[in-house]
């Protein structure tokens, strides 16, 4: 495992890596707290890509982020992730959305908690996903974070975002 540390519009990140892709991104304050212990050695140059990406997301210039990703969790979780991945960019699901999508209707709750444990955060677009009256919900980084990444993709820009009181 190696790690690094970018700044971003939301905060410092810091994202973590192992031999299959990267297994995390981590928000300042980011809920559940992150083992950093397991993050590993400081390799900056192991990031290139990721960091590439992340500045083209924050500049607008990219919807969709094509990096190999390994993260861990159960075979239910995993589910979730994997249909977070579907969810278009500038566009919201709710967590009954993802239950139908992975075929469990009646999981809406387990499915909230996976969600919640998704450690890929803004490459796996959990911020994405919406209480079931369209009311933003939980996030990792915090409910102004999510607001600003959904602003961010509506096309609202940085600007209106509040940068000031997210990061």
């Amino acid at each position: 495992m190696t790690h690094t540390i970018i700044d971003s519009p939301i905060g410092t990140l810091t994202l973590v890596r192992g031999d299959e892709g990267l297994t995390g991104i981590f928000m300042p304050d980011h809920r559940p707290v992150p083992d950093e212990t397991a993050f590993g050695d400081r390799d900056d140059a192991a990031f290139a890509d990721a960091a590439q990406q992340l500045a083209e997301y924050w500049a607008g210039e990219r919807t969709a982020f094509d990096l190999p990703l390994a993260p861990v969790g159960t075979p239910f979780q995993q589910r979730v992730w994997q249909a977070l991945r579907e969810i278009p960019y500038g566009e919201t699901r709710t967590y009954g959305w993802i239950a139908e999508r992975i075929g469990q209707p009646t999981a809406v709750r387990a499915v909230g908690l996976a969600n919640g444990r998704n450690p890929c955060s803004i490459v796996v677009p959990c911020h994405r996903v919406v209480g079931s009256s369209g009311a933003l919900t939980g996030y990792a980084g915090g409910v102004e974070r999510k607001r600003f990444l959904l602003d961010l993709e509506r096309g609202d820009g940085l600007a209106g975002a509040g940068l000031d009181s997210v990061a």
